[in-house]
């Protein structure tokens, strides 16, 4: 398949587990470990066990952890796994075995990134880039800003974002994915973005130390030459209603370096008036399946009524989703100031000469 042209491109090595011989599990739910237990002797493994942990090893070089972990990613509920943190061929001593565990993945991590329970080969081998995708004035259809979608090459195809996320968030990595994704964006929109805006989707549940988290995102705004304001982070749905204190403090983070915020598919579901006036963002985008249904009179009523209030608010409306030019002028009349779709334009690489290869950040 061929690279697609100028896209900013880089690779990430994943830390993916390797075979092991001992197997420490621990966890506070009392019934789950009996289970594991006894998955642990059907397949060979000697099994010590004391309140709260198990101690498995394998004699068999490894083969028999393996087939372990394929087992019990069937015997085990997804939250039965979250409850339980796994650590392979930890270390001897006290110290180091204790902060071992304490810091290991959960089984439903482990299994996952030993692609028991999830492709995790889509993102490890995948070289990444962003596409971008046009957003207009309605009211002379210029375009003014691109959104920025992350992709994957992997294995002679390209895999879109919502699988690379999905991957690793199972795996753990969803902080990490969450900021190469932002460096990608930002670096393959240098050089022809000009006065545009870049709006790049974010997980503000991914930013714990703000201050250590976007240092390499301000970074990245500097080296690719563009304006703080230039970029319109996007946080949607679960993240707005999830922790709002957490959301909150790290979307101060990003204003206090200038950056903007966009509350993304807002929709009548859950996108009340407290909600946008608690985040208060700059942008409000309306979701596809509310601008879709327009000119049904519910979808209708929705649409004018959080344009309003956003617009109260000072906040820049962008309608998502708009194929035809109905729509377009539906959403228009009633209060879209943006709007953005396969009307406008497709997500695409930039129109550059040559592929830019993308030096990997430090990992934090």
């Amino acid at each position: 398949m061929a690279s697609p042209i100028g896209a900013a491109r880089r690779r990430e090595e994943w830390p993916l587990p390797e075979a092991a011989t001992r197997v420490l599990l621990a966890t506070a739910e009392e019934n789950v470990l009996p289970a594991v237990a006894a998955v642990a002797r059907s397949v060979g493994l000697s099994v010590f066990s004391t309140p709260g942990l198990l101690d498995l090893s394998d004699e068999r070089e490894g083969v028999g952890v393996e087939l372990f972990f394929d087992r019990l990613s069937r015997a085990l509920t997804g939250a039965e796994a979250e409850a339980v943190r796994v650590a392979t061929d930890p270390a001897g001593e006290y110290t180091p075995l204790v902060t071992g565990l304490l810091t290991a993945p959960t089984l439903a991590q482990e299994l996952a990134r030993r692609a028991v329970t999830a492709e995790v080969g889509v993102l490890a081998e995948a070289e990444l880039w962003s596409a971008y995708q046009p957003i207009v004035a309605l009211a002379d259809r210029a375009v003014v800003a691109h959104e920025a979608l992350l992709r994957g090459d992997s294995d002679g195809r390209t895999v879109d974002g919502g699988d690379l996320f999905f991957v690793a968030d199972s795996a753990g990595w969803l902080p990490r994915l969450d900021r190469v994704g932002r460096e990608c964006a930002i670096a393959g929109a240098a050089g022809w973005l000009g006065d545009a805006d870049l709006f790049v989707n974010t997980h503000p549940t991914s930013v714990l130390h703000p201050d250590a988290d976007l240092a390499s995102t301000a970074e990245a705004v500097g080296a690719a030459g563009l304006r703080p304001r230039q970029l319109v982070l996007e946080v949607g749905e679960r993240a707005a209603v999830a922790d709002r204190g957490h959301l909150l403090a790290v979307l101060e983070s990003y204003r206090a370096r200038g950056w903007r915020v966009a509350l993304d598919e807002v929709a009548a579901g859950w996108s009340s008036r407290s909600l946008l006036d608690v985040v208060r963002p700059d942008v409000v985008k309306l979701g596809r399946a509310l601008v879709s249904a327009l000119p049904d009179d519910g979808a209708r009523a929705v649409v004018r009524t959080v344009a309003e209030h956003a617009h109260r608010l000072g906040a820049v409306v962008v309608a998502e989703g708009v194929e035809t030019e109905e729509v377009a002028e539906e959403a228009a009349a009633l209060g879209a100031d943006l709007a953005q779709g396969w009307l406008f334009g497709r997500p695409a690489a930039p129109a550059a000469t040559e592929p830019v290869e993308v030096s990997p950040a430090p990992t934090p």
